[in-house]
């Protein structure tokens, strides 16, 4: 009967030694295993579990190690007798987890926002399952060297290394990761700063946070752009209501009269977001100029500073500066994964000391840790490796997706651009993008309308995107055409 206990689940994650030391912990803290009985031989369990009996042998022996088991000589294993206690804790808390915070409050008239009730961006958990995820900020993970990153992180467990990220930094980042952001990374853009002038932070959207808290006042003028980034436009309305949506061209950001009276604009000229348009150098001197006429502060977010594939990546906005307006956000998601969540700013240092003090009481730093290992990633020339091995990658993809989209949506206007890891679309005025991805879905094709995109109301609806770095290459021509399908009967229905 004790054997019904045990069991692994199919959808399981983790390594199978891994998943049977959950399983028992999870049968021990519950009660079901009470402190002192046996558990069955290791022989008996690993039949049961249809397993190696090592496998359940070093289960065990962790087990023991973690003071939830007991060995005993020539006897076997057994619950530790002292873990009653423990159980007890364990039970006790459901219990007053249940119990509601505060159930007379009328919490919606007591907090002063509601980032809740904004739009975002949003995308399938499962979105793996997919056949042809055509989403943007999405990876495909057989392109990433998961052994060198292990590595990385096998060294920042090295026991010399340990008192380097161990210990609270406070408000201080890894000195190594900062010398690779100022030595490796920093100077492609045309960007020659020192160590103080960058602060590591959780991912673009946390410098971005900073920025606004530091910078913005509820009257200030912000000028955003139209389509442009959803959540730089989110956390600006969290600051001030005075948001200027700016339209972008060809050339991305236009230089209108919008400026005058401005404080900020946030801006994306090197892939402009979401349309990937890269503004040319007469319009960048433009934007600068016109930025030191009106005393406007610029941030520009070089989010995907590393894929111009293209060509020669034209300088960053910042390093034409000369007048020192303009803040840089860089951000390592779209070259190793974005679940690493690191990024960082680079500014005059009297300005990264206030976002330095302003993220400490934020989050004091980013993981050390995961810093310490992106460090050695990047100095090991991983990095290096990595970027040059997508660039190939996403080149032939965009080489598919444009004569993709030329044989089977000819009607459909895509916008130029020289890099990136997307495409921007434009069909009839008829077409209806979230109408599109609905039906698209049902056929195993993922694709991100516009809508989402845009400030003004109502927003424009034949607009979507189509990002290829988490779709393999051989998928895209036959997604495409069966986007095609669904784009026709659509029409055909209407």
């Amino acid at each position: 009967m004790r054997d019904a206990l045990f069991h692994l689940p199919k959808d399981g994650t983790g390594s199978i030694q891994a998943r049977i030391r959950s399983m028992l912990v999870d049968e021990i803290l519950a009660g079901r295993l009470p402190a002192g009985d046996p558990l069955p031989s290791s022989r008996r369990m690993a039949q049961t579990l249809g397993v190696s009996r090592n496998t359940v042998v070093l289960a065990y022996q962790a087990l023991v190690d973690d003071g939830y088991l007991q060995a005993r000589e020539r006897s076997g294993f057994y619950v530790d007798p002292d873990i009653g206690p423990r159980v007890r804790k364990a039970e006790a808390t459901p219990h007053r987890a249940s119990q509601s915070i505060g159930p007379d409050v009328d919490w919606a008239s007591k907090l002063r926002i509601h980032p809740s009730e904004q739009s975002n961006v949003t995308k399938p958990k499962d979105w793996q399952r997919f056949p042809y995820p055509f989403i943007y900020g999405q990876v495909d993970t057989d392109l990433f060297p998961l052994s060198s990153w292990r590595e990385c992180f096998r060294l920042a467990l090295n026991r010399k290394t340990l008192d380097a990220w161990t210990a609270d930094a406070r408000a201080d980042d890894d000195p190594v990761l900062i010398e690779q952001i100022r030595t490796r990374l920093l100077p492609r853009r045309g960007l020659l700063v020192d160590s103080d002038q960058i602060l590591i932070t959780l991912g673009a959207q946390n410098a971005l946070y900073i920025l606004a808290s530091l910078l913005i006042s509820p009257k200030d003028a912000v000028v955003i752009e139209e389509p442009g980034y959803r959540d730089a436009t989110n956390i600006i309305s969290l600051k001030t209501n005075n948001v200027r949506p700016v339209p972008v061209d060809a050339g991305g950001l236009q230089i209108t009269q919008a400026m005058r009276g401005a404080k900020v604009a946030f801006v994306t000229p090197s892939h402009q977001y979401p349309t990937a348009a890269t503004m040319p150098m007469d319009r960048r001197m433009a934007l600068l100029e016109s930025a030191t006429k009106n005393d406007v502060i610029l941030i520009e977010d070089d989010y995907e500073a590393e894929t111009n594939f293209i060509n020669q990546p034209m300088p960053s906005l910042a390093s034409l500066d000369t007048s020192g307006r303009t803040l840089y956000i860089g951000s390592l998601s779209k070259t190793l994964f974005p679940g690493l969540r690191l990024g960082y700013l680079v500014g005059p240092k009297a300005l990264i000391t206030e976002a330095r003090a302003l993220r400490r009481l934020m989050l004091r730093h980013a993981p050390s840790n995961v810093q310490y290992a992106t460090a050695q990633f990047l100095a090991l020339g991983h990095h290096d490796a990595l970027v040059h091995r997508l660039h190939k990658a996403y080149r032939a993809r965009w080489q598919a997706m444009e004569a993709a989209l030329k044989t089977h949506l000819p009607d459909i206007t895509v916008s130029d651009s020289v890099g990136g890891t997307s495409v921007w679309c434009q069909g009839s005025a008829e077409l209806d993008t979230d109408k599109l991805a609905l039906a698209a879905a049902k056929e195993g094709i993922l694709i991100d309308p516009g809508t989402i995109y845009f400030h003004q109301s109502p927003p424009p609806r034949n607009c979507f995107r189509l990002g290829f770095s988490s779709i393999p290459l051989e998928r895209i021509e036959p997604g495409i055409e069966k986007l095609s399908n669904v784009l026709r009967a659509m029409e055909q229905a209407h």
